[in-house]
């Protein structure tokens, strides 16, 4: 039986800990948390919504509000480098819809984050802090006190557990946690959003767009609530330091090139890094998210495994007797399924940036495994369902 009346502290007004915080209150929780900018902000352009995320936001009631804001492609458009026309197209719409009960949507990040920040206002138990200079916590056998600078002085209070939901480069994580440092992949990603008008001859605008280049990718898609198309072109590149406004291609195609020239000097560049902790917990202080669990985005699971967490983190909080026992189950729970999401998205990046000759091979492995092929290979992901029922969930793997 839930216990109501518990406070949960969170870092991070993000994906993570905006869905945590919903699923916290439905249970009766309070909720706290600490944001450090002065407003819900959401860095990059586009997040992809399968399945098994989405599945989540339905339960926590966001469905229509997910639908008016987002599309729901009908396919995926593969591209070779420099083909003219796909060379498969990968089935979503409504065979997705059907297989496993839920969308598959794409959607502007920002709009996902000020309608999961809607969502929470609406709760009187969820209490938003913007402009959080820092904060302290310490746990003891009580539950977790936090200390809390604001700019205008610091106050504490005394909570049951405290959740780090603080993004790649997490605070709580390396500094309350002593846990290790993200470590830059390799990889960089560029990002533009470019009007739909500028593209709708080289791209289809009611699906994803995959073009594939040597050492090189982008993924495309349409963002119609702003009448705009999504880029993400992810590139090696040795330095975490980018030169120049845009991204330089060894080789190019014709439909590269129009991409760049319509976004001209409107990328903006982000590192790609990863977190590997063996540890997400330390009394009742734990991690969620890319705090926790920080993966390459090439399977684009990053969100829906936040996602998915907080789903799961949420009741045992609300159950377990101490917060202690809800990191060390909600850890047994999900570090098995998020290393074994983490690896395969490593081996789609390497698999998207191969380069003549071993493209060929690649190519013929895509366009032998049909339209839904993809999907026999992706149930596990895309058929998980992370709540409400905790016990189901933990024999999933």
């Amino acid at each position: 039986m839930a216990s109501a009346g518990r406070t949960v502290y969170i870092a991070g007004a993000g994906i993570a800990g905006l869905t945590l915080a919903l699923a916290l209150a439905k249970f009766g929780a309070t909720v706290v948390i600490l944001e450090r900018n002065k407003a819900v902000t959401e860095l990059g352009a586009g997040v992809q919504l399968s399945p098994n995320a989405r599945k989540v936001l339905n339960q926590l009631g966001l469905d229509k509000q997910v639908a008016a804001q987002s599309l729901e492609p009908e396919g995926i458009d593969v591209y070779p480098f420099r083909a003219t026309k796909p060379l498969v197209t990968l089935s979503l719409g409504e065979i997705v819809r059907e297989r496993y009960g839920a969308s598959y949507a794409v959607m502007h990040r920002g709009d996902l984050a000020e309608l999961l920040h809607r969502a929470c206002r609406r709760f009187a138990n969820i209490d938003i802090a913007f402009d959080v200079r820092s904060f302290e916590v310490v746990s003891h056998a009580r539950g977790v006190s936090v200390t809390i600078d604001e700019g205008g002085g610091s106050r504490t209070a005394r909570a049951f557990a405290f959740v780090g939901a603080d993004g790649v480069n997490s605070p709580t994580r390396t500094r309350i946690l002593g846990g290790p440092p993200a470590v830059y992949s390799g990889t960089v990603v560029w990002r533009a959003a470019i009007a739909m008008d500028d593209l709708e001859e080289h791209l289809a605008l009611d699906r994803t767009s995959l073009l594939l280049g040597p050492g090189y990718h982008a993924v495309c898609y349409p963002l119609p609530h702003r009448r705009m198309i999504n880029v993400a072109l992810f590139a090696r590149q040795k330095s975490t330091d980018a030169a120049g406004k845009k991204p330089i291609l060894g080789a190019s195609s014709p439909r590269f090139d129009a991409i760049m020239m319509a976004a001209g000097d409107t990328w903006s560049v982000w590192p790609l890094s990863t977190v590997v902790a063996s540890r997400w917990h330390d009394g009742g202080i734990g991690l969620i998210g890319d705090a926790a669990h920080a993966m390459l985005p090439f399977q684009a699971q990053g969100a829906a495994m936040a996602i998915e967490d907080a789903a799961i983190l949420a009741p045992l909080l609300m159950t377990e007797p101490t917060a202690e026992a809800a990191f060390a189950r909600f850890s047994a729970m999900r570090m098995k399924r998020v290393a074994r999401v983490a690896r395969l998205s490593a081996r789609n990046g390497a698999f998207f940036h191969m380069e003549w000759p071993l493209s060929l091979g690649r190519d013929l492995v895509m366009k032998l495994q049909g339209r839904t092929g993809h999907l026999g290979r992706l149930d596990w992901v895309y058929g998980f369902d992370a709540a409400p029922e905790v016990e189901r969930a933990a024999n999933r793997p």
